[in-house]
């Protein structure tokens, strides 16, 4: 230590700052590498802003670069900067922000930090995570425009000393000394992988590679010829923040196939930039196929967090909703803290605001596409409609904008949109019918839509689980109620006319004795009534629901998540004109016949719903019996 050096202490709870730093802060150690070079592109930025208005500093944008510099040998990483540098006390100052607050003075600095313009004001958070890596730290430093250089240094034990520095020029020399673990011939395997050339390459290729500066990255253990061409070893090419006209289209797909791994080209480019108060570039894509992981619980989410072109995080769930996970790009904020966490982006309201921006700028894209590439909104629809449909429950502010994008199967028109739906209504029609459950081609050839069909009344088929879910939560579009076609309690225009043309069957009976029947066999105990349909045609039978419909699919969706499942209201309604239902009702009263017919009637509502029949043998062997007897 210089004789001239004098020691300085932290106040006494930095030992439980720097463990928050280290411990919980950082979780990845490779970050350290990350914060030293944003470090010294603040302080590079932080020159340039000052020399437009001193003309005493000289600010050279060619000359301006970082350089990392690695030792093997001496066992030490140092990060170098010809920026703006400090002064001594401004070393106190910036080096000792952490140590001046205790543990809520600190996070409430950080939480203050996301909107304090100085650069170097955020230079003491993330330069301690020097301290993941390194048992002793040192920072020589000279101020541009001054003489003298000072050499801060400190081990993280609650002190550190300050004497007269070395450098020549102005700038910023941070130098750490590797750990050891145990004696020091017994190196930590994640310590001495930093000083690798090839890992800090990745590290900076990974984190800052769009660094608007040069990065050069010099290993002392190599021989350099007088050949040899100094490279940067960032592309320094944040090709989100660069004017669109002077991108080629190839060079945004190379960068989507970049990030994504994806070989395809994107089906959509979404390219956004905000600019007021709070400033955020995005670059934006739409796959033109869904990931594999689309509907899986823990799936990744596409969007990776850039803070002044640092990279932060990939995966960034809160910067997009759920429901547009399969977008993928990346987010460049200039206001966020680099120290910014996960936990802290949950409650930052900036982050809040680059979300709703994002949101609105992709189904705005989406609106157009639908409105002028028609042919291709129907395959982004048929790849990811039953994602975004979701946002109708989980994102009430743009529920409105959303069922405008939905697209649907429907019986009459084959595929149609809500708007489209209502403008074809039938005169004097004021509801929106629907069937929901199942594939479209059941669906589309279910009894209960007999009716409508029969008086050219469309019905949209609902094949998503998601439907059951988010059509109970809005109930209505543009003041027309949804209404299920399974539902008992249906009335369609005609219904009365309808219900007049039914043919009723001579014996008055015969309703009853069918209930009977179902009420003593045990497979169909749980049909509550029995009634003639006036919304069947051609087929015999069919099972409708009292109360909110739910259908055999979303049924079993409930069973496989594992939640209950809701009581089921069955109604068996039967075709009075029907032949079957005709020999039936002209037989004499007879409790097993009747029995019989019951079970015929109820498997055949099963099969013509697309539903598991409830005791398969029984039907088989009633319906042979039923054969045999002519």
């Amino acid at each position: 230590m210089d004789e001239n050096a004098k020691s300085y202490e932290f106040q006494s709870e930095a030992k439980q700052v720097l463990e928050l730093m280290i411990h919980s802060v950082y979780s990845n150690p490779d970050i350290f590498l990350r914060e030293l070079i944003s470090n010294a592109s603040d302080a590079l930025d932080k020159l340039r802003i000052e020399s437009l208005s001193d003309e005493t500093l000289d600010f050279d944008r060619d000359g301006a670069r970082i350089t990392v510099r690695i030792s093997p040998d001496e066992r030490t990483i140092t990060v170098s900067d010809n920026g703006m540098g400090m002064t001594r006390d401004e070393l106190v100052s910036f080096l000792g922000t952490i140590a001046k607050s205790g543990t809520k003075e600190f996070i409430a600095a950080m939480k203050e930090a996301r909107s304090n313009s100085d650069l170097i004001g955020q230079f003491g958070v993330g330069f301690y995570s020097s301290f993941i890596v390194a048992d002793r730290v040192t920072v020589d430093s000279r101020k541009a425009g001054t003489e003298e250089s000072w050499l801060w240094e400190s081990e993280g034990d609650g002190t550190f000393t300050l004497s007269p520095g070395s450098r020549a020029s102005r700038g910023t020399d941070i130098t750490l000394h590797v750990k050891e673990r145990g004696s020091a011939d017994e190196e930590t395997p994640e310590f001495k992988n930093y000083l690798s050339r090839w890992t800090l390459r990745e590290i900076i290729k990974k984190y800052s590679d769009f660094v608007s500066y040069p990065i050069y990255l010099d290993d002392k253990s190599e021989k350099k010829t007088d050949e040899a061409k100094e490279e940067p070893v960032n592309s320094m090419k944040a090709i989100w923040i660069r004017p669109e006209s002077e991108v080629p289209p190839g060079d945004y797909n190379e960068f989507y196939h970049h990030l994504t791994h994806d070989w395809e080209e994107p089906m959509e480019r979404i390219i956004y930039k905000a600019e007021g108060t709070n400033e955020f570039y995005a670059l934006l894509y739409i796959p033109s196929r869904p990931p594999l992981d689309l509907f899986y619980r823990d799936g990744a989410h596409g969007i990776s967090l850039y803070i002044r072109r640092v990279f932060i995080m990939n995966d960034c769930r809160d910067l997009i909703p759920e429901y547009l996970r399969f977008v993928r790009g990346v987010v460049d904020s200039e206001d966020l803290p680099l120290n910014v966490s996960r936990e802290i982006l949950q409650q930052d309201a900036l982050t809040a605001m680059i979300k709703r921006g994002i949101v609105r700028k992709v189904l705005d894209t989406l609106r157009k596409m639908k409105s002028d590439r028609p042919d291709d909104y129907k395959k982004f629809w048929g790849m990811f409609g039953e994602a975004l449909k979701e946002g109708i429950v989980a994102d009430p502010k743009n529920r409105d904008a959303i069922m405008k994008l939905a697209l649907f199967s429907s019986s009459k028109s084959g595929q149609t949109s809500l708007e489209g739906y209502v403008s074809n209504m039938k005169p004097g029609q004021k509801s929106v019918y629907y069937l929901a459950g199942g594939k479209a081609d059941p669906l589309a050839n279910s009894p209960k839509l007999e009716a409508f069909s029969d008086r050219g009344v469309d019905v949209l088929l609902l094949r998503d689980p998601i439907d059951e879910i988010w059509i109970p939560s809005v109930r209505e579009y543009d003041s027309h109620p949804f209404v299920s076609v399974s539902s008992a309690d249906i009335e369609i225009e005609g219904e009365a006319e309808r219900k007049d043309e039914i043919e009723t069957p001579k014996d008055d009976g015969f309703l009853s004795r069918l209930k009977d029947a179902l009420k003593e066999t045990d497979s169909l105990k749980q049909i509550e009534d029995v009634r003639y349909s006036s919304r069947l045609v051609g087929s015999p039978a069919t099972f409708v629901q009292k109360g909110e419909p739910v259908s055999p699919q979303m049924r079993n969706f409930f069973k496989s998540m594992g939640q209950e499942v809701p009581p089921e209201h069955k109604v068996l309604e039967i075709n009075a004109a029907h032949p079957i239902v005709k020999k039936f009702s002209s037989l004499e009263p007879d409790s097993s016949q009747a029995r019989d017919w019951a079970v015929l009637l109820a498997g055949l509502a099963s099969i013509s719903d697309g539903e598991p029949i409830a005791d398969a043998p029984a039907f088989m062997e009633t319906l042979e019996k039923l054969l045999q007897r002519g």
